[in-house]
Protein backbone atom coordinates (compact mmCIF):
# COMPACT_ATOMS: atom_id res chain seq x y z
CA UNK A 1 0.00 0.00 0.00
CA UNK A 2 1.65 3.38 -0.95
CA UNK A 3 1.35 6.38 1.38
CA UNK A 4 -2.68 7.32 0.87
CA UNK A 5 -3.79 4.59 -0.85
CA UNK A 6 -5.74 1.88 0.29
CA UNK A 7 -7.14 -1.56 -1.83
CA UNK A 8 -10.36 -0.12 -2.49
CA UNK A 9 -8.36 3.18 -4.12
CA UNK A 10 -9.63 5.62 -2.12
CA UNK A 11 -7.95 8.22 -0.31
CA UNK A 12 -7.23 7.50 3.85
CA UNK A 13 -5.29 7.40 6.94
CA UNK A 14 -1.51 7.62 5.77
CA UNK A 15 0.03 4.29 5.97
CA UNK A 16 2.38 5.16 8.53
CA UNK A 17 -0.40 6.17 11.10
CA UNK A 18 -2.73 2.92 10.09
CA UNK A 19 0.92 0.51 10.45
CA UNK A 20 1.30 2.30 13.94
CA UNK A 21 -2.56 0.92 14.81
CA UNK A 22 -1.48 -2.44 13.33
CA UNK A 23 1.71 -2.46 15.45
CA UNK A 24 0.01 -1.70 18.74
CA UNK A 25 -2.60 -4.06 18.17
CA UNK A 26 -1.15 -7.09 16.78
CA UNK A 27 0.13 -9.23 19.94
CA UNK A 28 -3.43 -8.01 21.74
CA UNK A 29 -5.10 -11.01 23.30
CA UNK A 30 -8.53 -10.33 20.99
CA UNK A 31 -6.15 -10.43 17.62
CA UNK A 32 -4.06 -13.53 18.88
CA UNK A 33 -7.32 -15.63 19.22
CA UNK A 34 -9.09 -14.30 16.46
CA UNK A 35 -5.90 -15.96 14.49
CA UNK A 36 -6.12 -18.95 16.43
CA UNK A 37 -2.74 -18.41 17.92
CA UNK A 38 -1.91 -19.08 22.04
CA UNK A 39 -3.31 -16.08 24.04
CA UNK A 40 -2.28 -14.68 27.44
CA UNK A 41 -5.86 -15.18 28.39
CA UNK A 42 -9.32 -15.68 27.18
CA UNK A 43 -10.29 -12.66 25.55
CA UNK A 44 -13.79 -11.02 26.22
CA UNK A 45 -15.95 -8.35 24.71
CA UNK A 46 -19.83 -7.77 24.67
CA UNK A 47 -21.88 -6.84 22.00
CA UNK A 48 -23.99 -4.10 22.57
CA UNK A 49 -21.35 -3.09 25.29
CA UNK A 50 -21.30 0.90 24.60
CA UNK A 51 -25.31 1.30 25.57
CA UNK A 52 -28.08 1.36 27.61
CA UNK A 53 -26.87 0.04 30.39
CA UNK A 54 -24.18 2.06 31.40
CA UNK A 55 -25.14 5.90 33.77
CA UNK A 56 -22.57 7.21 32.05
CA UNK A 57 -23.76 6.32 28.34
CA UNK A 58 -27.49 7.95 28.98
CA UNK A 59 -26.00 10.93 30.57
CA UNK A 60 -23.95 11.66 27.13
CA UNK A 61 -26.92 10.71 25.21
CA UNK A 62 -29.74 12.60 26.93
CA UNK A 63 -31.78 14.62 24.24
CA UNK A 64 -29.90 13.49 21.39
CA UNK A 65 -31.73 10.86 18.77
CA UNK A 66 -30.17 7.84 18.25
CA UNK A 67 -28.98 7.95 14.12
CA UNK A 68 -27.58 11.91 15.35
CA UNK A 69 -25.74 10.20 17.79
CA UNK A 70 -24.18 8.00 15.86
CA UNK A 71 -22.93 11.01 13.40
CA UNK A 72 -21.33 13.09 16.02
CA UNK A 73 -17.12 11.80 16.17
CA UNK A 74 -16.31 13.04 19.42
CA UNK A 75 -19.54 11.75 21.40
CA UNK A 76 -19.56 8.44 19.05
CA UNK A 77 -15.60 8.19 20.52
CA UNK A 78 -16.86 8.68 23.73
CA UNK A 79 -19.53 6.33 24.16
CA UNK A 80 -17.09 3.36 22.36
CA UNK A 81 -14.68 4.15 25.17
CA UNK A 82 -16.79 4.25 28.15
CA UNK A 83 -16.95 0.34 28.52
CA UNK A 84 -13.07 -0.09 28.23
CA UNK A 85 -12.41 2.11 30.97
CA UNK A 86 -15.48 0.67 32.75
CA UNK A 87 -15.43 -3.08 32.43
CA UNK A 88 -11.37 -3.72 30.79
CA UNK A 89 -12.70 -5.44 27.77
CA UNK A 90 -10.45 -6.61 25.42
CA UNK A 91 -11.51 -4.74 22.72
CA UNK A 92 -13.90 -1.95 21.79
CA UNK A 93 -16.81 -2.28 19.07
CA UNK A 94 -17.59 1.10 16.95
CA UNK A 95 -20.80 2.61 18.41
CA UNK A 96 -23.13 3.36 15.25
CA UNK A 97 -25.87 1.25 14.05
CA UNK A 98 -26.35 -1.33 11.13
CA UNK A 99 -28.70 1.35 9.23
CA UNK A 100 -26.35 4.16 9.62
CA UNK A 101 -24.98 2.99 5.96
CA UNK A 102 -28.45 3.16 4.62
CA UNK A 103 -29.37 6.80 5.94
CA UNK A 104 -26.11 7.96 4.71
CA UNK A 105 -27.02 7.35 0.94
CA UNK A 106 -30.41 8.80 1.37
CA UNK A 107 -32.81 5.71 2.44
CA UNK A 108 -35.72 7.77 4.91
CA UNK A 109 -35.59 6.13 7.92
CA UNK A 110 -35.65 6.45 11.89
CA UNK A 111 -34.71 4.74 14.83
CA UNK A 112 -38.01 4.97 16.89
CA UNK A 113 -37.49 3.95 20.72
CA UNK A 114 -38.84 0.95 21.46
CA UNK A 115 -39.34 -0.33 18.23
CA UNK A 116 -36.20 -0.06 16.36
CA UNK A 117 -35.09 1.26 12.65
CA UNK A 118 -38.67 2.26 10.79
CA UNK A 119 -38.44 2.86 7.01
CA UNK A 120 -40.81 5.33 5.43
CA UNK A 121 -40.89 3.97 2.27
CA UNK A 122 -40.05 -0.14 2.11
CA UNK A 123 -38.59 -1.67 -1.02
CA UNK A 124 -40.57 -3.77 -2.60
CA UNK A 125 -40.47 -3.42 -6.33
CA UNK A 126 -37.19 -3.59 -9.00
CA UNK A 127 -37.84 0.29 -9.56
CA UNK A 128 -37.27 0.89 -5.77
CA UNK A 129 -34.10 -0.91 -6.34
CA UNK A 130 -32.84 2.42 -7.74
CA UNK A 131 -32.71 4.31 -4.06
CA UNK A 132 -30.08 1.87 -3.47
CA UNK A 133 -27.19 4.00 -4.49
CA UNK A 134 -23.22 3.10 -3.85
CA UNK A 135 -21.84 4.43 -0.84
CA UNK A 136 -18.89 6.31 -0.74
CA UNK A 137 -16.47 7.65 2.09
CA UNK A 138 -17.71 11.32 1.39
CA UNK A 139 -21.75 9.71 2.43
CA UNK A 140 -19.88 9.34 6.04
CA UNK A 141 -17.16 11.69 6.80
CA UNK A 142 -17.59 11.12 10.76
CA UNK A 143 -16.97 7.19 10.34
CA UNK A 144 -13.06 8.07 9.98
CA UNK A 145 -13.18 11.25 12.12
CA UNK A 146 -14.31 9.16 15.36
CA UNK A 147 -11.95 6.00 14.34
CA UNK A 148 -9.50 8.39 14.00
CA UNK A 149 -9.91 9.31 17.62
CA UNK A 150 -10.61 6.22 18.90
CA UNK A 151 -7.51 4.62 17.91
CA UNK A 152 -5.43 7.44 19.08
CA UNK A 153 -6.86 6.38 23.00
CA UNK A 154 -7.00 2.96 22.91
CA UNK A 155 -3.90 2.27 21.99
CA UNK A 156 -3.11 -1.36 22.06
CA UNK A 157 -6.41 -2.45 22.27
CA UNK A 158 -8.46 -3.06 19.00
CA UNK A 159 -11.29 -1.63 17.39
CA UNK A 160 -14.03 -3.80 15.92
CA UNK A 161 -15.80 -2.08 13.23
CA UNK A 162 -19.34 -4.08 12.30
CA UNK A 163 -21.98 -3.74 9.87
CA UNK A 164 -25.92 -5.26 9.48
CA UNK A 165 -25.50 -8.23 7.00
CA UNK A 166 -27.10 -7.90 3.76
CA UNK A 167 -30.09 -10.29 4.88
CA UNK A 168 -30.75 -8.31 7.93
CA UNK A 169 -30.99 -4.81 6.24
CA UNK A 170 -33.15 -6.43 3.65
CA UNK A 171 -35.45 -7.22 5.92
CA UNK A 172 -36.18 -4.00 7.34
CA UNK A 173 -35.94 -2.62 3.95
CA UNK A 174 -38.73 -4.38 2.69
CA UNK A 175 -40.97 -5.18 5.91
CA UNK A 176 -40.35 -1.33 6.71
CA UNK A 177 -39.24 -2.24 9.99
CA UNK A 178 -38.94 -5.37 12.67
CA UNK A 179 -40.75 -8.17 11.92
CA UNK A 180 -42.03 -11.01 13.58
CA UNK A 181 -42.10 -13.67 11.42
CA UNK A 182 -40.13 -11.64 8.14
CA UNK A 183 -43.58 -12.54 5.75
CA UNK A 184 -42.83 -9.94 3.02
CA UNK A 185 -39.02 -10.60 3.05
CA UNK A 186 -39.84 -14.27 2.42
CA UNK A 187 -42.55 -13.41 -0.09
CA UNK A 188 -40.20 -12.00 -1.99
CA UNK A 189 -37.19 -14.05 -1.80
CA UNK A 190 -39.24 -17.36 -2.78
CA UNK A 191 -41.97 -15.16 -5.24
CA UNK A 192 -38.89 -13.52 -6.98
CA UNK A 193 -35.45 -14.65 -6.50
CA UNK A 194 -34.01 -12.59 -9.10
CA UNK A 195 -35.57 -9.26 -7.44
CA UNK A 196 -34.25 -10.93 -3.97
CA UNK A 197 -30.94 -11.65 -4.87
CA UNK A 198 -30.20 -8.25 -6.89
CA UNK A 199 -31.36 -6.10 -3.89
CA UNK A 200 -29.11 -8.64 -1.42
CA UNK A 201 -26.35 -8.23 -3.91
CA UNK A 202 -26.62 -3.84 -4.25
CA UNK A 203 -26.80 -4.07 -0.26
CA UNK A 204 -23.55 -6.62 -0.16
CA UNK A 205 -21.81 -3.71 -1.63
CA UNK A 206 -23.22 -0.97 0.55
CA UNK A 207 -21.85 -2.73 3.53
CA UNK A 208 -18.17 -3.77 2.19
CA UNK A 209 -18.15 0.30 1.12
CA UNK A 210 -18.95 0.61 4.79
CA UNK A 211 -16.64 -1.79 6.65
CA UNK A 212 -13.45 -0.66 3.80
CA UNK A 213 -14.20 3.02 5.46
CA UNK A 214 -13.86 1.64 8.85
CA UNK A 215 -11.02 -0.69 8.25
CA UNK A 216 -8.85 2.18 6.41
CA UNK A 217 -9.74 4.39 9.15
CA UNK A 218 -8.22 1.95 11.61
CA UNK A 219 -10.11 -1.13 12.71
CA UNK A 220 -8.72 -3.89 13.33
CA UNK A 221 -11.45 -6.07 12.84
CA UNK A 222 -14.89 -6.40 12.12
CA UNK A 223 -18.01 -8.20 12.78
CA UNK A 224 -21.10 -8.64 10.11
CA UNK A 225 -24.13 -9.10 12.20
CA UNK A 226 -27.16 -10.81 10.77
CA UNK A 227 -29.67 -10.59 13.46
CA UNK A 228 -32.45 -12.00 11.53
CA UNK A 229 -31.19 -14.81 9.98
CA UNK A 230 -31.90 -17.23 11.92
CA UNK A 231 -35.15 -17.40 10.60
CA UNK A 232 -33.94 -19.14 7.80
CA UNK A 233 -33.56 -22.67 6.88
CA UNK A 234 -30.39 -24.01 6.06
CA UNK A 235 -31.05 -24.46 1.95
CA UNK A 236 -32.71 -21.07 2.11
CA UNK A 237 -29.61 -19.35 3.24
CA UNK A 238 -27.23 -21.50 0.82
CA UNK A 239 -28.97 -20.79 -1.74
CA UNK A 240 -30.58 -16.98 -0.84
CA UNK A 241 -28.23 -15.37 1.67
CA UNK A 242 -24.55 -16.96 1.46
CA UNK A 243 -23.39 -15.45 -1.94
CA UNK A 244 -24.26 -11.84 -0.64
CA UNK A 245 -22.87 -12.19 2.71
CA UNK A 246 -19.49 -14.09 1.11
CA UNK A 247 -19.73 -11.10 -1.12
CA UNK A 248 -19.25 -8.86 1.92
CA UNK A 249 -16.36 -11.01 3.39
CA UNK A 250 -14.60 -10.83 -0.30
CA UNK A 251 -14.60 -7.24 -0.28
CA UNK A 252 -12.50 -6.62 2.91
CA UNK A 253 -10.50 -9.83 2.85
CA UNK A 254 -7.56 -7.91 0.55
CA UNK A 255 -7.18 -5.97 4.25
CA UNK A 256 -5.92 -8.90 6.41
CA UNK A 257 -8.49 -8.05 9.67
CA UNK A 258 -9.97 -10.74 11.18
CA UNK A 259 -13.85 -10.79 10.02
CA UNK A 260 -16.38 -11.97 12.57
CA UNK A 261 -19.83 -13.58 11.64
CA UNK A 262 -22.68 -13.29 14.23
CA UNK A 263 -26.30 -13.70 13.87
CA UNK A 264 -29.14 -15.05 16.29
CA UNK A 265 -30.20 -18.85 16.48
CA UNK A 266 -28.44 -19.58 13.59
CA UNK A 267 -27.42 -23.38 15.45
CA UNK A 268 -28.46 -25.15 11.90
CA UNK A 269 -26.72 -22.20 10.43
CA UNK A 270 -23.32 -22.63 11.83
CA UNK A 271 -21.43 -23.86 9.01
CA UNK A 272 -22.48 -21.86 6.21
CA UNK A 273 -22.08 -19.18 8.02
CA UNK A 274 -18.32 -19.91 8.26
CA UNK A 275 -18.10 -21.18 4.95
CA UNK A 276 -19.25 -17.55 3.80
CA UNK A 277 -15.97 -16.41 4.56
CA UNK A 278 -15.62 -15.43 8.68
CA UNK A 279 -12.47 -15.86 10.25
CA UNK A 280 -14.20 -15.82 13.51
CA UNK A 281 -18.04 -17.64 14.04
CA UNK A 282 -19.64 -15.98 16.62
CA UNK A 283 -22.35 -18.49 18.72
CA UNK A 284 -25.43 -17.56 20.52
CA UNK A 285 -26.30 -19.85 23.76
CA UNK A 286 -28.16 -22.61 22.41
CA UNK A 287 -25.61 -24.42 21.18
CA UNK A 288 -22.31 -25.30 23.13
CA UNK A 289 -19.23 -24.37 21.99
CA UNK A 290 -17.90 -27.18 21.44
CA UNK A 291 -20.97 -28.51 19.22
CA UNK A 292 -20.87 -25.41 17.90
CA UNK A 293 -17.05 -26.12 16.68
CA UNK A 294 -18.17 -29.49 15.38
CA UNK A 295 -20.93 -28.07 12.84
CA UNK A 296 -18.34 -24.98 11.70
CA UNK A 297 -15.28 -27.55 11.36
CA UNK A 298 -11.46 -26.53 11.24
CA UNK A 299 -9.68 -23.33 10.53
CA UNK A 300 -12.31 -21.32 12.42
CA UNK A 301 -12.00 -19.30 15.96
CA UNK A 302 -15.28 -19.00 17.88
CA UNK A 303 -17.05 -16.44 19.80
CA UNK A 304 -19.26 -16.49 22.64
CA UNK A 305 -21.55 -17.61 24.52
CA UNK A 306 -22.95 -16.84 27.47
CA UNK A 307 -26.91 -16.32 28.07
CA UNK A 308 -27.17 -12.98 28.81
CA UNK A 309 -29.86 -13.34 31.10
CA UNK A 310 -27.88 -15.30 33.45
CA UNK A 311 -26.21 -12.09 34.37
CA UNK A 312 -29.29 -11.38 36.09
CA UNK A 313 -28.72 -14.12 38.60
CA UNK A 314 -26.36 -14.00 42.11
CA UNK A 315 -22.70 -13.96 41.14
CA UNK A 316 -22.49 -17.77 42.20
CA UNK A 317 -24.31 -18.59 39.44
CA UNK A 318 -22.78 -16.59 36.92
CA UNK A 319 -19.68 -17.82 37.22
CA UNK A 320 -20.72 -21.57 37.32
CA UNK A 321 -22.32 -21.13 33.85
CA UNK A 322 -18.94 -18.91 32.89
CA UNK A 323 -17.26 -22.10 33.41
CA UNK A 324 -19.44 -24.40 31.64
CA UNK A 325 -18.68 -21.57 28.60
CA UNK A 326 -14.76 -21.79 29.24
CA UNK A 327 -14.80 -25.17 29.69
CA UNK A 328 -16.81 -26.37 26.61
CA UNK A 329 -13.96 -23.81 25.37
CA UNK A 330 -11.16 -25.50 26.12
CA UNK A 331 -10.24 -27.90 23.16
CA UNK A 332 -10.91 -24.89 20.59
CA UNK A 333 -8.25 -23.57 18.38
CA UNK A 334 -9.45 -19.84 19.32
CA UNK A 335 -11.72 -18.37 21.70
CA UNK A 336 -13.17 -14.86 22.47
CA UNK A 337 -15.78 -14.72 25.04
CA UNK A 338 -19.00 -13.09 24.59
CA UNK A 339 -22.58 -12.99 25.52
CA UNK A 340 -24.71 -14.94 23.16
CA UNK A 341 -26.54 -11.76 22.33
CA UNK A 342 -26.41 -8.48 23.42
CA UNK A 343 -25.82 -6.80 26.63
CA UNK A 344 -29.79 -6.04 28.26
CA UNK A 345 -30.23 -2.24 29.06
CA UNK A 346 -31.29 -3.13 32.30
CA UNK A 347 -28.17 -4.86 32.95
CA UNK A 348 -25.97 -4.31 35.96
CA UNK A 349 -22.86 -3.11 34.66
CA UNK A 350 -20.90 -4.28 37.95
CA UNK A 351 -22.13 -7.75 36.67
CA UNK A 352 -20.19 -7.64 33.35
CA UNK A 353 -17.44 -6.08 35.36
CA UNK A 354 -17.07 -8.67 37.64
CA UNK A 355 -17.42 -11.24 34.44
CA UNK A 356 -14.26 -9.59 32.68
CA UNK A 357 -12.32 -10.06 35.97
CA UNK A 358 -13.90 -13.77 36.37
CA UNK A 359 -12.88 -15.32 32.56
CA UNK A 360 -9.30 -13.70 32.48
CA UNK A 361 -8.49 -14.98 35.85
CA UNK A 362 -9.67 -18.38 35.44
CA UNK A 363 -8.19 -18.65 32.07
CA UNK A 364 -4.57 -17.00 32.92
CA UNK A 365 -1.67 -18.72 31.14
Amino acid sequence: MSANDSPSGQQTTTSASLDAVRNATHDSAFLKACRREPVPHTPVWFMRQAGRSLPEYLKVREGIAMLDSCMMPELVAEITLQPVRRHKVDAAIYFSDIVVPLKAIGIDLDIKPGVGPVIAEPIRTRADLARLRDLTPEDVPYVAEAIGMLTAELGATPLIGFAGAPFTLASYLVEGGPSRNHERTKAMMYGDPQLWADLVDRLAEITGAFLKVQIEAGASAVQLFDSWVGALAPADYRRAVLPASAKVFDAVAPYGVPRIHFGVGTGELLGLMGEAGADVVGVDWRVPLDEAARRVGPGKALQGNLDPAVLFAPTPAVETKTREVLDAAAGLEGHIFNLGHGVMPNMDPDALTRLVGYVHEQTAR
